[in-house]
């Protein structure tokens, strides 16, 4: 009897449980492309342009995989992946992603496995961007690729973090390879990106507060100089340079003397002015065109030159006339 009561009774729950679900289809939280626009952060100009944006939705925050622009033999996609991490529960429904901290043997894995068969070495110079410091290790294969991987955190400092905000914090992650791109052109990506993505609210700043005005404005003693005067130094490049145009030279077309011409764009040769100077050894020339060629210059000179009287001949008319004759 109270086997059947029991029955009974999970019989009228399994009902009502039927009766009360709504019965809609829900898709658990899995990546999904978003449009290049949506990148959490972007290339700069002139650099690798976006391909595809994977975004997968965390309890804690987002995590993007935007897929580059790749030229290189080097196996593997040219990538920018971004980590915000804020407040738990930022999307009910997805599981949380794990924090771990930048270190050196889990930077190291990274890198081997970022460029398969490319030597990478990590650079020991400090190096910051407009976001903070960062570090990269980079390399070149047989074949001539060059190939980058670089690591940054941005994080508010810890002083920061005491006054109960500036809790959020931001990873990035660049593999670049290129066939024909140096280290420093790689390089200058790092410095040109830009991130576009936010937390809500103030509490998640990753920043930290605003830095206060330079201590030189205002004080004398300490010139600032305009930008185009070159007195400060050339900020890195962004973007790949375009590649070296092809210059084909034209085919030398052999004339005959006679019909020789001067090439289009170029003055033709002179006649040399003078007598001619002969070599060593050479007997000299003599002849009478000079002279006879210089005569009829000298003579057509007198001819349209103008006789000036002489003192005798002014005021008296007959000594005028005298001199005429």
């Amino acid at each position: 009897m109270r086997l059947r009561k029991t029955i009974l009774l999970v019989a009228v729950a399994g009902t009502m449980a039927a009766c009360t679900s709504t019965g809609g289809v829900r898709q658990p939280s899995a990546p999904e492309t978003v449009a290049p626009e949506k990148a959490l952060v972007l290339p700069p100009p002139g650099g690798p342009s976006i391909v595809s944006v994977v975004e997968r939705k965390r309890g804690n925050g987002v995590e993007q995989t935007i897929s580059l622009f790749t030229s290189s033999s080097v196996p593997g996609q040219n990538s920018l992946k971004v980590q915000f991490f804020g407040a738990s529960g930022a999307n009910p429904g997805a599981g949380n992603a794990g924090f771990s901290k930048i270190n050196e043997s889990g930077i190291a894995r990274e890198v081997a496995r970022s460029a398969p068969g490319v030597p990478m070495a990590t650079s020991a110079t400090f190096l910051q961007n407009a976001y903070g410091p960062f570090g990269y290790a980079s390399g070149r294969n047989r074949a001539g690729d060059t190939c980058l991987y670089a690591w940054q955190q941005i994080r508010s400092s810890t002083a920061a973090n005491t006054q109960a905000r500036n809790f959020g914090m931001i990873q990035l992650r660049l593999r670049l390879c290129d066939a024909r791109a140096s280290e420093r052109q790689l390089l200058g990506i790092v410095y040109g990106y830009t991130v576009t993505g936010t937390f809500d609210g103030e509490l998640w700043n990753p920043y930290g507060n605003p830095p206060p005005a330079d201590v030189a404005l205002g004080r004398t003693g300490a010139p600032i100089y305009p930008d185009e005067a070159g007195y400060r130094a050339s900020p890195m490049p962004i973007g790949y340079e375009p590649a070296p145009a092809i210059v084909t030279r034209p085919r030398a077309v052999v004339r005959s003397a006679s019909t020789a011409q001067p090439a289009q764009g170029v003055a033709p040769v002179r006649a040399p002015i003078g007598p001619r100077v002969p070599l060593p050894g050479e007997a000299p020339q003599t002849s009478a065109r000079p002279a006879a060629a210089v005569a009829p210059i000298e003579q057509s000179v007198r001819a349209i030159g103008v006789t000036v009287p002489s003192p005798d001949c002014i005021g008296d008319a007959a000594m005028t006339a005298a001199c005429r004759r």
